[in-house]
């Protein structure tokens, strides 16, 4: 039975892997099942052993490309100072290295964002996906900045998400120009420094 559940996970995650390249050759839109089969190797009716609808399928690479940003955070996270700065340095170092090393995935990301807005459940992931962010944000201002408004422990983790997500779309704009090292580095110096001029007030 392990070596049966070993296989299909495997068989799913090849799947996966396929359908987030055929989405960034194609779009989701121009996304199709034939092409996902062919991508991975298998006949089509494989694929819709696992998944019976391209709805289906991309349910299951949207929750895959949000474990990927949820599992690079967890690693950064362990390998950072217990501080605010160096907590708040994740969720930036994050980004960066999503636009940087993983595209497809930072891709993969931006076009579900625009199908969300003609698929409920799409939506309705990453509401809980943005909601979790924010939350995250917001814990570490709670944590280190108790005597903090908490009107800014509401809206800081609103900016910080808008930052980071204006990068992936800017970087997809102005692939050769945009200056992820400077973005990022200005980007949490601005919420950090903002967080510190609040507070000496």
């Amino acid at each position: 039975m392990k070596d049966g559940s070993s296989q299909y996970s495997n068989t799913n995650e090849k799947i996966l892997k396929a359908a987030l390249k055929v989405v960034n050759q194609s779009t989701i839109s121009g996304t199709r099942m034939h092409l996902i089969a062919k991508e991975a190797d298998m006949v089509q009716s494989n694929v819709h052993y696992y998944y019976k609808k391209k709805e289906d399928l991309l349910e299951g690479l949207q929750e895959h490309v949000l474990n990927e940003f949820y599992g690079l955070r967890d690693a950064l996270r362990k390998k950072s100072d217990d501080t605010l700065a160096g907590q708040i340095h994740v969720f930036f170092q994050q980004k960066k290295q999503m636009i940087l090393k993983k595209k497809d995935y930072d891709f993969a990301e931006l076009d579900f964002i625009v199908q969300s807005k003609i698929n409920p459940t799409i939506q309705g992931h990453f509401q809980e996906a943005y909601m979790e962010w924010r939350d995250s944000i917001r814990e570490i201002l709670i944590r280190f900045c108790p005597d903090l408004d908490e009107r800014e422990k509401e809206l800081i983790p609103y900016l910080a998400v808008s930052l980071l997500e204006g990068a992936s779309v800017q970087s997809l704009v102005d692939k050769k120009d945009f200056d992820a090292d400077g973005y990022f580095d200005m980007a949490e110096r601005m919420v950090l420094g903002h967080i510190q001029n609040v507070l000496e007030k």
